[in-house]
């Protein structure tokens, strides 16, 4: 399946408060790694897997990202920009902002993960489930972060960053896919959590999962940061 039309939101709006001082004067998706801003990377990769739509969804300095990366044409890619406006809004209030620029269904991606799976496969089982959301997750057995999901026959059954349960082998891989009017029914404007809507649709059981297999890489965190910085420098990744 092409995957050419389908848009990928980076919700790239954060404050990057675990980055400081990196993120003092500069957004996350311009801290740079292995010689370019981290945004270069990732629009790189998505290109690789046939993508070829992003939406930026910026707050934080979000001008800067815009001034150095414009349209995205350098990348092969088109590249549009929603912004927050003078209030943050979070994951979820970010993506009902850009809704108009995303259409009926879009990838989800989050600005600091790095995620090198077949983006086709997730959304071909996207669209097999029947479902209005699906999130990509990784038995993680507690590896690489904290483990939050618990999944079970191709769906969501609990998650939960905060309570976490035995059950929870599996950790949310940072990539997901939407259907518009998930988010469509909140109002313009207001500051909500992606992980909110993904919680409403476990619990009426709307929530698909792909289970992928290559774990994931994140600039999040100094460790992080350090840890793909060496990947990418040693042509690893």
């Amino acid at each position: 399946m092409s995957v050419a039309s389908i848009p990928v939101a980076i919700l790239a709006g954060g404050l990057a408060t675990r980055l400081r001082p990196i993120t003092e004067k500069i957004p996350k998706s311009l801290v740079a790694v292995a010689g370019e801003p981290f945004l270069a990377h990732q629009l790189r990769l998505l290109h690789g897997r046939g993508l070829r739509r992003v939406v930026l969804c910026v707050g934080y300095l979000g001008e800067m990202i815009e001034r150095d990366f414009g349209d995205g044409a350098a990348f092969g890619m088109e590249l549009r920009y929603a912004f927050d406006g003078p209030t943050l809004l979070g994951t979820g209030g970010a993506l009902r902002q850009a809704l108009p620029l995303l259409g009926e269904e879009f990838f989800v991606l989050y600005g600091d993960s790095y995620l090198p799976i077949d983006y086709a496969a997730t959304f071909a089982a996207f669209r097999a489930s029947g479902q209005p959301g699906l999130m990509t997750v990784f038995q993680n057995e507690g590896a690489w972060d904290t483990s939050n999901v618990q999944f079970a026959e191709g769906r969501i059954v609990r998650y939960d960053k905060r309570e976490r349960t035995p059950e929870m082998r599996h950790i949310d891989y940072g990539l997901g896919v939407f259907r518009a009017s998930v988010f469509a029914e909140r109002p313009v404007g207001e500051a909500f959590d992606l992980a909110d809507i993904q919680r409403e649709l476990v619990a009426k059981g709307a929530l698909a999962g792909h289970e992928v297999f290559q774990r994931f890489y994140e600039i999040g965190s100094h460790t992080g940061l350090a840890e793909l910085e060496t990947l990418l420098r040693q042509g690893k990744l």
